[in-house]
């Protein structure tokens, strides 16, 4: 029997989300089959089998929350004939070149093979494949419910709680008994995830915060620490626009033609070593909103792609995300972000920047305005025609460490420009 525990699946990600299942308790599987996929950091990873064999358990269902080290499943290993042939041949050999032990030395060597056999038991395997081959060891704190005043025998009818030190600290936080919570470790331990689901059967409408949300909770507290955001705002008169333009594809273009006429915009920012790398090409993160929370996929070189192919990328990377499958390399090295907030609501916003980027464009509601145009048709110069217009409200949000106002409104100035050719 050997157990498999979740692996480190890269970045110092320390916990993951069960997304889906795909064996179930009796099925037989071979090694590097897929046996479930998670989501961590935005990005979902398929976990291959570290052995062939048959899954005896499998531990935690879709949605939980688990950490490295947290049991998955045990699977009891198959052995082919030919290993069984060298085994009994090996044994045998062995057994007629074994001299003669006295009887203390074969008790010492049963107990040796007894450890050993608990080892392989407990063994913990790693992913083999695509991730980690690191193990992790978990250490479990046991402790009795209970003063330690008490005496022996009444210590011997408490019941003996086992949970990872983390699930403790947070059940203590949370105001949870862990005397009633049933624990879905190895041998009952209690994991993180068994208190979060104890919260919210204590507190309806509590609910933990996975997935792209839990990620989301911590990128927004890191930039609201460290970035020095300035918001500047202008409108783009949409005059010339046709009737069926496709928002998103010129939005991407102008944000383009902006990069190349200020880089400045187009960069990334290390406060720790104070300094700036602006990029010459353009790598596009689109804020996308779902059910599970907000990705910014990256549109990859995006100066080198016409409006169809930013369309069908938008329209395939959005597919993904709304069927989770979404991997991490595709939410890497973003170097600005575009959010078309006003697709849902809103005119104006203060877009949040996402360290090491150094500028976030926001694109409101359009809405409709007059406009004061001077009528040529008339003799009189001081007279001015109102006509109705649609305006695009622009929000730009940039770290003023690296940016100055200048290169900002420079930008700004060339994305409205864009809009309005």
């Amino acid at each position: 029997m050997k157990a498999f525990t979740l692996p480190d699946l890269g970045e110092g990600l320390a916990e993951s989300e069960i997304i889906e299942w795909h064996v179930n308790i009796g099925d037989v599987v071979t090694i590097d089959q897929v046996i479930l996929t998670v989501e961590t950091a935005k990005a979902t990873v398929d976990v291959p089998a570290p052995y062939s064999g048959t899954i005896v358990s499998r531990h935690g269902q879709a949605g939980d929350i688990i950490n490295i080290g947290s049991l998955l499943v045990e699977i009891d290993e198959q052995v082919t004939a030919t290993s069984e042939s060298n085994t009994a041949s090996l044994n045998t050999t062995t057994l007629k070149t074994m001299p003669q032990v006295t009887a203390s030395q074969s008790v010492s060597n049963a107990e040796v093979q007894s450890t050993s056999s608990k080892n392989n038991k407990n063994d913990a395997a790693t992913v083999v494949g695509n991730v980690s081959q690191q193990s992790h060891n978990i250490n479990i704190d046991e402790f009795w419910i209970g003063s330690d005043n008490h005496s022996n025998e009444s210590n011997t009818d408490k019941p003996l709680i086992t949970a990872l030190p983390s699930a403790r600290v947070l059940a203590q936080k949370m105001g949870i008994n862990l005397a009633n919570i049933q624990g879905s470790g190895p041998d009952g331990v209690i994991l993180d995830g068994d208190v979060y689901q104890a919260c919210d059967k204590q507190r309806p409408g509590t609910e933990m915060l996975k997935g792209a949300r839990r990620s989301m909770a911590a990128s927004m507290a890191k930039a609201h620490q460290q970035i020095a955001a300035v918001t500047i705002t202008e409108e783009a008169i949409l005059s010339r626009w046709s009737t069926n333009e496709d928002i998103t594809t010129r939005l991407v273009q102008a944000i383009v033609a902006a990069c190349q006429h200020e880089p400045a915009l187009n960069a990334w920012f290390d406060p720790d070593t104070m300094t700036r790398c602006v990029h010459d090409r353009v790598n596009i993160g689109i804020a996308v909103d779902s059910q599970y929370g907000l990705y910014v996929p990256v549109l990859r070189h995006a100066d080198e792609f016409n409006a169809s192919g930013i369309r069908k990328w938008v329209d395939d990377t959005v597919a993904g995300i709304k069927a989770r499958k979404i991997g991490r390399e595709q939410l890497q090295h973003g170097t600005i972000t575009l959010s078309n907030f006003g697709a849902i609501a809103g005119i104006y916003a203060t877009p949040v920047v996402s360290p090491p980027q150094v500028a976030i464009v926001g694109a409101g509601r359009i809405i409709k305005k007059i406009r004061l145009n001077q009528d040529a048709s008339i003799q009189q110069t001081n007279i001015q025609q109102a006509t109705e217009v649609d305006v695009l409200p622009l929000s730009m949000t940039f770290d003023h460490r690296a940016c100055t106002g200048g290169e900002a409104a420079r930008f700004m100035k060339a994305l409205v420009n864009h809009l309005e050719g």
